[in-house]
């Protein structure tokens, strides 16, 4: 097998939940049990934190994956999905894992994957745990691909799991109310294993603390301990943060590049997993941690989170895709308080369509397009319910028109944003 033959099975032979959605779900954990197995199961061979929930996981991950290579451990990171490189999703010390490895990995065991029914994410998160075994990482950051209790990922024994927030996404497999949701997303918590929640919220709370108590799962909620206290903006556009915990200053991030009023929830969620990892013996010092936040960029190639594209316009992208990540979005937006903006919009069939229009600025410009995957929603089904709520612009043939035309439009002091769905984003980075 070539590297694109190796692709092309992934992709076509079996089913890729984020390109056609339920049909490649599956409700249990048998076939992954069955992978593992055959694996040699090599995800017992290094230690492992696990991140769940609706939003924010990624970045999550990412920061928390920066850090642990700002501590000197040879850390592996499996995230999904990618934007332009499959590799993206598998990564060492911010280097992707070589295409041979890939390659060599589905030629081998191709037969088998078949003979077992494997579905896409199955197969990458056996491959991930494969490639960590053979390399000997000491640390893997492993985010959870949907839900939790249930995800293919949930079969590691992590020294901590964390659980950013809930939010309404997904609903047809994990439930249709938070406490639902949550419940799903508590499926990652292990028995005597630290938990740490990112956001503190009514509806999931008592969720998280009976499921805590059930596995005897020490727990913490991250934003009861520690704040952002000040963000001041400096010069280059990045900000200097301080971080206070229960009050009394905790530390200082000179130089933080995130974008995105929701990072600073993750900025919380991550400091308090740093304290519970640091609390079973593991060597992070605070500098490491600083640091660790400050070069995620540089350290693990983090892409399409209110990432800046342009600056003559101001051109933004960030992968915001349901009800809450939009909402944090349209602050942002608010706050830039653009002369007018140009909003590229796409979005995918299953998310809850009328819920994020009724979020977005009704004084806008729209370019409508879809995103060139099958769950993708059709550009003029799109236009004919943004209309419903005040939303106008125009119907383009794809991401790549309506982007090139908003770009041509906009003026110096407008702002272009690319958003509606990660696909969206992907196509346009």
């Amino acid at each position: 097998m070539t590297y694109a033959d190796t692709l092309e099975f992934l992709y076509n032979q079996l089913p890729m939940f984020h390109r056609v959605g339920a049909a490649a779900y599956k409700a249990n954990l048998d076939n992954t049990i069955t992978l593992s197995n055959l694996l040699g199961n090599p995800q017992n061979s290094f230690k492992t934190i696990h991140v769940a929930g609706t939003n924010g996981k990624g970045s999550t991950s990412h920061l928390l994956a920066s850090i642990l290579q700002e501590a000197g451990f040879k850390t592996g990171l499996f995230t999904s999905p990618h934007y332009n490189d499959f590799r993206e999703r598998i990564k060492i010390d911010g280097k992707m894992i070589p295409e041979e490895a890939v390659r060599r990995f589905i030629e081998k065991w191709k037969d088998d994957f078949v003979k077992i029914g494997l579905s896409f994410f199955e197969m990458t998160a056996g491959l991930a745990f494969d490639f960590f075994g053979d390399e000997k990482v000491d640390f893997a950051v492993i985010e959870v691909g949907l839900g939790g209790r249930l995800d293919s990922t949930n079969i590691i024994n992590p020294l901590v799991s964390v659980i950013t927030n809930i939010g309404l996404d997904h609903t047809q497999f994990l439930g249709d109310t938070l406490e639902k949701i949550a419940n799903e997303k508590a499926g990652i918590i292990k028995s005597g294993t630290p938990v740490v929640i990112g956001e503190t919220q009514e509806e999931t709370e008592p969720v998280f603390e009976n499921v805590a108590k059930a596995k005897n799962a020490p727990i913490t909620f991250a934003d009861k301990n520690f704040q952002v206290s000040s963000e001041i903006v400096l010069k280059d556009g990045h900000k200097k943060l301080e971080i206070s915990r229960k009050g009394v200053s905790f530390l200082q991030i000179q130089n933080f590049q995130l974008n995105g009023t929701f990072q600073l929830k993750n900025v919380v969620t991550v400091v308090q997993t740093i304290q519970v990892l640091k609390e079973q013996g593991i060597k992070i010092s605070d500098e490491n941690l600083i640091k660790g936040i400050e070069n995620v960029f540089k350290n693990t190639g983090l892409l399409g989170r209110w990432q800046i594209l342009g600056n003559s316009p101001l051109v933004i992208c960030d992968s915001g895709h349901n009800v809450d990540g939009i909402r944090e979005v349209v602050k942002d937006l608010d706050n830039l308080k653009p002369k007018k903006l140009h909003f590229v919009l796409g979005m995918v069939n299953d998310k809850d369509i009328g819920g994020i229009l009724g979020l977005l600025p009704k004084d806008a410009t729209y370019y409508f397009c879809k995103a060139n995957i099958p769950r993708g929603l059709d550009a003029d089904t799109l236009v004919s319910q943004a209309l419903a709520f005040g939303l106008s612009g125009t119907v383009f043939p794809s991401v790549k028109e309506a982007y090139q035309t908003a770009l041509t439009e906009c003026k110096n002091d407008e702002v272009v944003f690319v958003g509606g769905s990660i696909f969206v984003v992907a196509e346009v980075l």
